[in-house]
C-alpha cells in the first residue's frame, strides 16, 4: 500500500527564511550592495565574479536548495542584476544558469516569469541558444543543472503565447527539423503527404550558405537531446545504486516530450522524428523501466505512449476516428506482410495469414520471436526503422540488437485498444490503488519541485476528445483527493480496534460513517450485447442506525443516485490505541479496500426499495436499516478476474459504509456526463470549435468578424434618452429620423449603417477605406399593453457607460463576447441588459444563464425579474432557488404552480368578459372553450367595432365611445376611459384595452397543454422544454442534469455566463452541449462571458492540481491568454477614489463613476480614523509572528487581536456592525479571528459580532463598507504574492481598508510593490481620532491637526485604549456591568493544533459565520489589563 497522505504532512516542508534570517544573510547582504531597490543610491558597480561566487556558493554549493534560490528570486536578483547586465558571448555558464534557475523558481511559485525580458529582449535569442548548447553537452557532470535546463526548456514550450518564447521555440520544430530523419523513412514520409515535399525544397532554397552551420545544429537539437537522454537512462543499471538525479532527469525528460508531443504546432514534425528515434522503445526496454525508483518513470512513459499513437492526423490536425486507426494499422500489417512475402520466406505462414489472427502480441512473439538477428534487421530496414548498413556510420546511437528490434516490431504492429473503448470499461469510483498513489493524487502540500504523471491544462488542444479526456482525468483525481480526505477523516472517527478474537471493533463514532452488519451482492444482469462487464450489479448492505435522530434522518434521507463507498478496514492495533490523525491512516487502520456505489434507496418492511415522491415515506420499526446499492458493473468484473486467479473476494470483506455530504457529492455524475459527451458526436458550433481548442485566429469568432453580424438592433431601453445614447458611440456620427424632441424617447432601434454596407459589399468589403461610422436612430413607440397602471412596461434606470454599451451591443450579436470586469463595474446589470434586450429583440430564442454560485445566480435572477420580461418566461433550476430574495417561487414545480395559479384567474377574467358581453356558455371553465369563444364572440365584436369606425368619415371621438364593446369589462380602469382629446389618442386607448384582452387568451393557449398534461413532472418538463424563454442554472447542475436536458429535447440558443473566472473549464464546457444538435450542427448563435480573469480562479483544493497541471485556469482565462478580443468595462462605481488606486494599476484604463466623488457617504471621511485606507505594520507579540500549529494553517495572535481591538474601537465610535467585515488570506487565522470575538466581544450588547469573518477567497463577490484585513504572514509572503488574491482583498472595500501585516515583508516583495507602495506612503502606526463620532462630520479631505490625532504603537496600546474607552462609556450610560461581561484584548495562548484535516486552500474550506470552528483550534484569552500596568510600572 503506498505512503498516505498524512504522513506526508509530517514530511519536512520547504522551511521558509525568517525575517530576521533574512536581513542578517549573506544574499541579502548583497543585494543591499548591488541590486536592492530599497539601497538604489549606494549600489556598487556591477561585478561578474559576484553572480559566479554567488551560483558556486548558494545555488551549486547549496545543492539547488530551495530556501536560497526562494531569497535569491525574492530580492529581485533576476529583474535587478542578471538580465540588466547579461551580453552575448560575454555571459558565464553561471550567469546563464542563475538567470534559468530564477527563471524555474519564478514558475515554481507561479509568478509572472516573462516580464524581467522585455527591458533587454534583443538579447535574449543568444541566451537561449546558450541553453540550448548547455542542454547537449556531452561532458556535462552535475544532473541537477541538466534538469534545471530540461525545466526551463519546458517552460519555453509551454508560453507560447510570449513572443518572446515563440519566435525561439517554433524553429526548432519546424518541418525542417526532418533533416535529422533517416533518408528512407523521410522519403516514406513525403509520399504520404506530397505537399510537404514542396515545403521541403522551398526551404532548403531559402537557406543562406553562411547559417548553414546554425541552422543544421538547430534543426538536428531536439534529435541530440534524445540521444543524449537514451545515453543517461541506458546508463542506470538495473540492481546497483542509482543517482537520484539521473532519475529525476530522466523523468522530466519524458514531461517534456509528453508536453511537446501533447500539443499540435510542435507535435506535427517532432512525431515523426521521436518516432524515428524509437524513444518509447528503448524507454520500455530499460533497466529504470523494472527498478523501484521508475514507478513514476513508467507513468509518464504510459502517457508519452498514449500521446505519441494519439488518434489525430499530424498533417490536417483533424481527429481520427476508430475506423481510420483501424485502417492505419491494416496498412502497417500489410505492408509488413508484403515484405515478409517478398523477402523473407520464413515468415510465409505470417504473409499469407488473415490480419486479426496475427495482430496480438502473442502471435507476433510467435512469429518473429524465432528469427534470427540477421532477418530482424533486415525487415526492420526495409520499413525504414532502422538504416542500412552502409548509413550506419554517423549513427552508432541506433540499438540493433534482437530483444529491442523484435519489441520495436511487436510494439509496432499489435492492434490497440480504442481510446475510448479504454474509458467505457473504466471504472468510474476510485479505488485503494488510486487513492494514496502519491504519484497520482500527491498530497496537498505539493512543493513543485518534482514532476508528475497528471495531464496538463495549458493553451492548446489536440482534439475535443483530448480536452474532455484531460479535464475527465483531472476532475476524477481531484474528487478522489477529496474522497481520500473523507474516508480518513472517518475511519479516524470510527476508531477501529483489533479485538482478542481478531474481529475489528469500532470505538468511536461518525456521522458519514457507519459499521457495516451484513452486505450481499443479491443481482448480477448479464452484460449487454458486445460488452463484458455486467449491465447491472444490485447488493443490499445494512447498518444498525442506533445514534441521535438527526443523524438517523440523515441517513434515511439517502436519495437516489447518492453516492457512498464500502470500505475494508483490518487494524493491527489493539482495543484503546490512540489514533493520530497526523500519521498514515492506511496503516494505523488497515485500509484494505475501498469500492464505490451508488444508493437506488433504502428497503422498506416487505424489503421492496421505498420510491421518491411527495408520498410520506412508511415509518420502519427499529434502528435496523437496509439500503439498496447499484455497484460499478466495470469495477465488479475486474474484481471477480482477480478473485477467479485466487484472490481474495472484495465483497465478502467490507466492515465500513461511508456517505459524503451532497454538495460535494457530485463527481459521479460529473465524470458521467464527460464520458457521454465523449461518446456521442458532440457537436460545438464551427465558429468555436477552434478557439475552445487554442487554434486559428483568436478573433474569428467576434461579432464584427461573423457573416450573420445584424445591422439594425432594438436596444429597447438600455438608453436613458438621447443624450445618453450619443455619448455612448463616441467616434460615431449620429443620425436621426425625426428633430422633434418629444418624439426622440426610448425604446431606439439603431442602424450601422457600416454594417449593413459590409454585407451589400461582401468580398470587396476589405478594399473599402474604413467605413464611416454612421448610425441611424430610430426611436419607436412601444403600443400599450392596456389600460391599467401596471401594463406600463419596467425600464432600465442604469446610465451606461459607452464601453458597457459595447459590451451589451457584442452581447445581442452573434458570436463569442468576453466581458472583463473589474470589481464594482457593474457586470451583473450589463449581463441582465443583454438577456432582457435578447428576450425583446428575438423573443423566438431562449437563453441560458449560467453560473458559479447560487449567490450570483440569485442576484442575476432578482435584477432580470425586475425588467420588463413576462414572469412566465423565467424559469431557475437547482436546488439553490429557495435563497431568492423575491417573494415568487422561479423554480420548476413553483412555475409549474405560478401557470394553473394564473390560469384559474385569467379564466376568471374571461368569465367576467363573458358575463359582461352577455354571451351564453361556460368559458371560463377551460382553455379550450376560453379559445373558442375568443373566436366566435370577443374577435368578431372587435371587428365590427374597427369596421363601424372606418365607416365613420368625421373621425368623431363619440363613435369610439358610443360602439366600445368592452366597457363594462373595463369598469375598474382608471376613469374616464377616453379622456376625448383627440381621435387617434382614444383609438390608441380602444386598440391598447383589445391588446390586454388578446393577451388573456393568448396566454391561454399557452396554458392549453398544462389542461392535458396530469402529472406535476410532466408539467415541469413542458416548461422547460417550450415555455421558459430564460433558463437559469449553475455550472454545477448543468454538469449534474446533462444527460437528463438532452433526453428532454432541451433547447437554446444564447448562453451568458456570469463570473465565467471562476468556473473550471469543463463545468464551462458542458453548458455548450445540453441539446442535440440539429442535422449536425449546434443552434447555438451567441455566448457571451463575463469574468474578471485578474481576480481568484476557480478554488481546486489540491495544489499539485492546481500548480502543475494548471486546473485553476479557466476557459475564460484560457481565451484572454490566447487573444481573443473582450471587453474591458473600465468605471468602477464601488470605491472611494484612492481606494481603487490600490488595485487600478492591475487593469488597462479603470476609472471612477460620477457618483464615487459625489455622494454624501463617499465625500465624508471614516468616523474615529484619520485615513480612509492604511498598511498597519504588527510586531511580534510574547516574541511569537506567525505560527504554524498544523501545516498550512497559519495564525497570527498578535494580528487577530489587533483587528479585533480595532474592530470594537469603530463599534464604540458608533459604527453599525454590518458594514464591517474581517478578512485574512488563510483559514488558520480566520478561526482564530472568530474564537477572539466570540472570547471578547460577540455577547456584549455595546459590540456584538462583524458582518463576516472569512477569508479572501470566499468574500469574493461580496463587497462591505470597511474592510479589515489580516494578512497573517511574518516570515514569508506566502499566497498573497498570487497578485490576484491581492486584488480582490484590495477591492472588498468601498469607504475604508485596514491591512494588518508585517510591513518590511510585504513592501519588498517585487509582484505586489505597485499597490504597497501607496500604502507605505503613510504612517505604519495606526491613527486614530478618539473623540469623532459616527458618522463624521469631517470632510474626507480636510487635514487633521496632528493634536487631534492618536497614534498607536501597537496591539497592547491599543487594547488598551480601546479598554479605557469602553469603561468611559459604561459609566456614562450609568450601566453598571460587572467586569466579566468584558474580556480586554490581549493576549491569549496560542491555539493548539486543529483536531482534524483543515484545507490548505483558504476558498475551500466550509464556510458560514455560524460553523462551529471545527478546524480552529479553542482559544483561551487572558486578560491582559494588569500586563499593561505592570509593563508601565
Amino acid at each position: 500500500m503506498k505512503v498516505d497522505v498524512q504522513q506526508n504532512a509530517d514530511k519536512p516542508k520547504i522551511p521558509l527564511p525568517t525575517l530576521s534570517q533574512i536581513n542578517a544573510d549573506r544574499i541579502t547582504l548583497l543585494a543591499n550592495q548591488y541590486w536592492s531597490p530599497q539601497t538604489k543610491e549606494n549600489h556598487l558597480p556591477y561585478d561578474a565574479a559576484i553572480v559566479e561566487s554567488i551560483y558556486q556558493a548558494e545555488i551549486l554549493g547549496s545543492s539547488f536548495a530551495v530556501r536560497r534560490i526562494m531569497m535569491l528570486e525574492f530580492s529581485q536578483y533576476l529583474e535587478n542584476y542578471l538580465w540588466p547586465h547579461y551580453e552575448t558571448e560575454k555571459a558565464s555558464h553561471a550567469h546563464m544558469m542563475s538567470i534559468i534557475v530564477m527563471i524555474n523558481e519564478k514558475f515554481r511559485e507561479r509568478v509572472p516569469a516573462w516580464q524581467a525580458f522585455l527591458k533587454k529582449p534583443e538579447h535574449f535569442p543568444a541566451f537561449f541558444e546558450q541553453v540550448l548548447r548547455a542542454s547537449v553537452v556531452d561532458e556535462a557532470k552535475n544532473m541537477r543543472e541538466q534538469t534545471a535546463l530540461l525545466l526551463f526548456l519546458n517552460h519555453c514550450f509551454g508560453s507560447m503565447e510570449v513572443q518572446l518564447c515563440r519566435d525561439q521555440v517554433k524553429r526548432l520544430v519546424s518541418l525542417s527539423m526532418w533533416i535529422s530523419l533517416q533518408e528512407g523513412r523521410r522519403n516514406q514520409e513525403f509520399k504520404t503527404v506530397p505537399k510537404w515535399r514542396k515545403y521541403w525544397r522551398a526551404i532548403q532554397k531559402k537557406d543562406k550558405p553562411e547559417l548553414m552551420d546554425k541552422l543544421l545544429w538547430e534543426r538536428r537539437y531536439l534529435q541530440r537531446l534524445m540521444i543524449k537522454f537514451m545515453r543517461i537512462l541506458e546508463s542506470i543499471p538495473e540492481t546497483e545504486d542509482v543517482d537520484p538525479y539521473a532519475v529525476r532527469y530522466c523523468e522530466r525528460f519524458l514531461e517534456l516530450m509528453i508536453d511537446l508531443e501533447a500539443l499540435l504546432p510542435t507535435r506535427r514534425f517532432f512525431n515523426t522524428v521521436m518516432d524515428d528515434c524509437h524513444l518509447v522503445v528503448r524507454c520500455q526496454l530499460a533497466p529504470l523501466a523494472r527498478r523501484s525508483e521508475g514507478q513514476l518513470f513508467l507513468q509518464l512513459l504510459q502517457m508519452l505512449k498514449f500521446y505519441a499513437r494519439f488518434e489525430i492526423s499530424d498533417e490536417t490536425g483533424d481527429p481520427m476516428t476508430d475506423r481510420d486507426m483501424t485502417l492505419l494499422h491494416y496498412s502497417r500489417i500489410t505492408s509488413l506482410q508484403k515484405a515478409a512475402f517478398s523477402k523473407f520466406p520464413d515468415l510465409r505462414l505470417f504473409a499469407l495469414a488473415n490480419v486479426a489472427s496475427v495482430d496480438t502480441r502473442e502471435s507476433l512473439q510467435k512469429h518473429f520471436g524465432n528469427l534470427s538477428d540477421k532477418a530482424l534487421r533486415a525487415i526492420a530496414t526495409y520499413l525504414n526503422l532502422i538504416p542500412p548498413e552502409d548509413k550506419l556510420e554517423g549513427a552508432s546511437w541506433h540499438r540493433l540488437d534482437k530483444d529491442f528490434l523484435k519489441e520495436l516490431l511487436i510494439s509496432r504492429h499489435e492492434r490497440r485498444i480504442s481510446q475510448l473503448e479504454e474509458l467505457n470499461s473504466m471504472p468510474l469510483y476510485p479505488t485503494e490503488e488510486i487513492i494514496w498513489d502519491e504519484n497520482v493524487v500527491p498530497t496537498e502540500i505539493y512543493s513543485g519541485e518534482n514532476c508528475l504523471a497528471l495531464p496538463k491544462l495549458n493553451l492548446q488542444f489536440l482534439t475535443l476528445h483530448d480536452y474532455l479526456l484531460r479535464n475527465f482525468n483531472l476532475f476524477r483525481l481531484e474528487s478522489t483527493y477529496e474522497i481520500r480526505q473523507d474516508i480518513e477523516d472517518a475511519v479516524y472517527r470510527l476508531a477501529p480496534w483489533r479485538a482478542e478474537d481478531d474481529s475489528v471493533y469500532f470505538g468511536g463514532w461518525a456521522r458519514m460513517a457507519h459499521p457495516i452488519q451484513s452486505f450481499a451482492v443479491v443481482e448480477v444482469a448479464k452484460p449487454n450485447i458486445g460488452e463484458k462487464a455486467p449491465s447491472r450489479v444490485r447488493a443490499d448492505v445494512t447498518v444498525t442506525l442506533s445514534v441521535r435522530n438527526e443523524i438517523k434522518h440523515e441517513w434515511e434521507s439517502l436519495r437516489k443516485h447518492d453516492v457512498c463507498f464500502l470500505i475494508t478496514v483490518r487494524p493491527t492495533q489493539g482495543i484503546g490505541t490512540k489514533y493520530d490523525y497526523k500519521k498514515s491512516m492506511v496503516e494505523q487502520a488497515g485500509i484494505f479496500y475501498v469500492r464505490g456505489c451508488e444508493v437506488e434507496g433504502m428497503l422498506d418492511a416487505s424489503g421492496r426499495v421505498i420510491e421518491e415522491g411527495p408520498e410520506p415515506r412508511p415509518d420502519l420499526d427499529g434502528d435496523s436499516r437496509t439500503f439498496r446499492l447499484l455497484l460499478d458493473p466495470n469495477q465488479y468484473r475486474l474484481d471477480l478476474d482477480q478473485a477467479s486467479k485466487g484472490k481474495e473476494d472484495v465483497y465478502e470483506t467490507f466492515n465500513i459504509v461511508m456517505r459524503r455530504k451532497p454538495k460535494e457529492n457530485n463527481f459521479k455524475a460529473v465524470l458521467e456526463t464527460i464520458r457521454e459527451l465523449m461518446n456521442t458526436e458532440c457537436v460545438v458550433p464551427d465558429w468555436l470549435h477552434d478557439i475552445v481548442l487554442g487554434y486559428g485566429d483568436p478573433g474569428q469568432a467576434h461579432y464584427t468578424r461573423m457573416p450573420n453580424e445584424i445591422p439594425t438592433l432594438d436596444f429597447n431601453d438600455t438608453f436613458l434618452d438621447m443624450e445618453h445614447l450619443r455619448n455612448s458611440f463616441p467616434g460615431y456620427e449620429i443620425k436621426v429620423q425625426t428633430d422633434d424632441p418629444r418624439k426622440l424617447i426610448r425604446p431606439f432601434k439603431l442602424t450601422f449603417e457600416n454594417v449593413k454596407r459590409k454585407q451589400e459589399l461582401g468580398e470587396n468589403a476589405m478594399d473599402e477605406d474604413e467605413a464611416r461610422k454612421v448610425i441611424v436612430v430610430e426611436p419607436h413607440v412601444q403600443p400599450k399593453r392596456g389600460p391599467y397602471l401596471y401594463n406600463e412596461p419596467k425600464k432600465n434606470n442604469i446610465l451606461f457607460t459607452p464601453t458597457q454599451v459595447e459590451a451589451i451591443r457584442s452581447g445581442m450579436q452573434p458570436g463569442l463576447t468576453l466581458v472583463v470586469g473589474p470589481p464594482g463595474t457593474g457586470k451583473t446589470d450589463v449581463a441582465v441588459q443583454i438577456i432582457s434586450n435578447l428576450y425583446h429583440n428575438f423573443p423566438w430564442q431562449r437563453t441560458l444563464v449560467v453560473t458559479h454560485s447560487n449567490q450570483a445566480l440569485n442576484q442575476l435572477f432578482e435584477k432580470v425579474a425586475e425588467l420588463d420580461v413576462d414572469e412566465r418566461h423565467l424559469l431557475r433550476l437547482g436546488h439553490g432557488e429557495e435563497a431568492l430574495q423575491t417573494d415568487k417561487d422561479f423554480s420548476r414545480y413553483g412555475r409549474v404552480n405560478y401557470v394553473l395559479a394564473k390560469r384559474l384567474e385569467l379564466l376568471e377574467q374571461v368569465s367576467r368578459l363573458q358575463s359582461t358581453l352577455g354571451a351564453g356558455g361556460d368559458a371560463g371553465s377551460t382553455c379550450e372553450l376560453a379559445h373558442h369563444f375568443h373566436v366566435y364572440h370577443v374577435r368578431p365584436r372587435w371587428q365590427t367595432f374597427l369596421h363601424t369606425c372606418s365607416k365613420d368619415q368625421a373621425k368623431s371621438i363619440e363613435t369610439i365611445n358610443k360602439e366600445f364593446p368592452f366597457h363594462e369589462f373595463f369598469d375598474d380602469a382608471p376613469k374616464p376611459l377616453f379622456p376625448a382629446r383627440s381621435y387617434e389618442q382614444d383609438m390608441e386607448i380602444a386598440e391598447s384595452c383589445y391588446r390586454y384582452i388578446d393577451h388573456i387568451f393568448e396566454e391561454l393557449e399557452e396554458f392549453r397543454a398544462f389542461e392535458l398534461l396530469r402529472s406535476g413532472l410532466d408539467r415541469s418538463k413542458y416548461l422547460l422544454v417550450k415555455e421558459a424563454k430564460i433558463i437559469a442554472m449553475t455550472c454545477t447542475h448543468a454538469a449534474l442534469k446533462r444527460s437528463e436536458l438532452v433526453q428532454m429535447g432541451f433547447k437554446y440558443d444564447n448562453i451568458l455566463m456570469e463570473e465565467s473566472a471562476q468556473i473550471l473549464e469543463i463545468e464551462t464546457f458542458i453548458p455548450l452541449l445540453l441539446q442535440n444538435p440539429q442535422d449536425g450542427r449546434s443552434r447555438l448563435k451567441r455566448w457571451i462571458m463575463i469574468g474578471d480573469h485578474h481576480q481568484l480562479p476557480p478554488v481546486v483544493k489540491n495544489m499539485a492540481f492546481q500548480k502543475y497541471c494548471n486546473m485553476e485556469q479557466s476557459l475564460f482565462t484560457r481565451m484572454v491568454r490566447l487573444g481573443v478580443p473582450y471587453v474591458e468595462l473600465d468605471a468602477q462605481g464601488r470605491a472611494r477614489s484612492s481606494i481603487c488606486n490600490l488595485y487600478r494599476w492591475r487593469y488597462r484604463n479603470l476609472g471612477d463613476l460620477a457618483h464615487v466623488c459625489r455622494l454624501p457617504e463617499y465625500r465624508a471621511a471614516n468616523a474615529g480614523l484619520r485615513h480612509d485606507f492604511q498598511l498597519i505594520n504588527v510586531d511580534d507579540f510574547n516574541g511569537a509572528g506567525e505560527t504554524e500549529p498544523s501545516p498550512y494553517f497559519y495564525q497570527n495572535l498578535a494580528e487577530a487581536e489587533y483587528v479585533v481591538a480595532v474592530f470594537m474601537f469603530m463599534r464604540l465610535v458608533g459604527w453599525p456592525a454590518h458594514r464591517i467585515s474581517i478578512l485574512t488570506t488563510y483559514n488558520g487565522q480566520k478561526h482564530l479571528i472568530r474564537d477572539v470575538i466570540t472570547k471578547r466581544c460577540a455577547d456584549n450588547p455595546l459590540i456584538g459580532r462583524p458582518h463576516k469573518v472569512t477569508t479572501v477567497d470566499k468574500y469574493q463577490g461580496q463587497q462591505n463598507d470597511i474592510a479589515l484585513i489580516s494578512l497573517v504572514r511574518t516570515k514569508a509572503v506566502g499566497h498573497v504574492r498570487d497578485l490576484r488574491r491581492l486584488i480582490v482583498a484590495a477591492s472588498r472595500a468601498r469607504l475604508g481598508l485596514y491591512v494588518f501585516a508585517r510591513a518590511n515583508l510585504f513592501r519588498n516583495c517585487f509582484e505586489l510593490q505597485p499597490t504597497f507602495n501607496q500604502l507605505v506612503e503613510r504612517s505604519l502606526e495606526l491613527e486614530i481620532i478618539p473623540g469623532e463620532r459616527y458618522p463624521a462630520q469631517r470632510s474626507a479631505t480636510a487635514t487633521v491637526p496632528d493634536s487631534m490625532v492618536l497614534s498607536v504603537r501597537d496591539m497592547p496600546h491599543m487594547a488598551r485604549f480601546v479598554y479605557d474607552m469602553y469603561l468611559d462609556i459604561v459609566r456614562q450610560s450609568d450601566t453598571q456591568k460587572s467586569q466579566k461581561s468584558w474580556s480586554a484584548p490581549g493576549s491569549g495562548g496560542l491555539a493548539p493544533r486543529p483536531e482534524h484535516f483543515v484545507p490548505a486552500h483558504p476558498g475551500a474550506a466550509p464556510d458560514s459565520d455560524d460553523e462551529e470552528p471545527t478546524g480552529g483550534p479553542t482559544f483561551t484569552p487572558t486578560d491582559i489589563v494588569n500586563e499593561v500596568e505592570e509593563s508601565n510600572a
